[in-house]
């Protein structure tokens, strides 16, 4: 009875073939390697569709695969999935009214940021100079360091 089991299992692997590759053409993968790495993952944190293994990047692929199949141009890709998606899908949106602050913000926050320091240390100046003793105070200090 043991030998049935290992022969049952033995003779599945047997039978296994080697993995399909996801594309057949080249040429095909080729253009959506490169479709891939301009085109965002709607769910991952900064990763490109290409870097992705999330279910829905995978679905996208396929998706992309397809219309490479249809022989669509990449521009017309691209359109459908902005269409379908909005800007977000592209990895580098076009500068536009609706993207400005995307493009200008880190620009403005380190603006801002150098602003913020440089009142920051005027203030702290000010304050050490109001902070200055007073003859009198500095005659009672040398006062008592004399004392020891």
């Amino acid at each position: 009875m043991k030998w049935m089991i290992v022969l049952l299992l033995v003779s599945g692997s047997a039978w296994a073939g080697e993995a399909r590759p996801m594309g057949d053409d080249p040429a095909v993968e080729a253009r959506l390697k490169q479709l891939a790495s301009e085109l965002r993952c709607l769910v991952c944190q900064n990763q490109t569709l290409a870097d992705s293994n999330a279910p829905l990047a995978e679905d996208l692929r396929r998706e992309v695969r397809e219309m490479i199949a249809k022989n669509m141009s990449d521009q017309e890709i691209i359109e459908f999935l902005v269409s379908r998606y909005g800007d977000f899908v592209l990895y580098r949106p076009p500068f536009k009214t609706t993207t400005v602050l995307l493009w200008a913000g880190p620009f403005v926050l380190v603006v801002g940021g150098g602003v913020a320091l440089a009142v920051t240390l005027r203030r702290r100046q000010h304050m050490i100079r109001d902070a200055m003793m007073t003859e009198e105070e500095r005659r009672q200090v040398e006062r008592l360091l004399s004392q020891r």
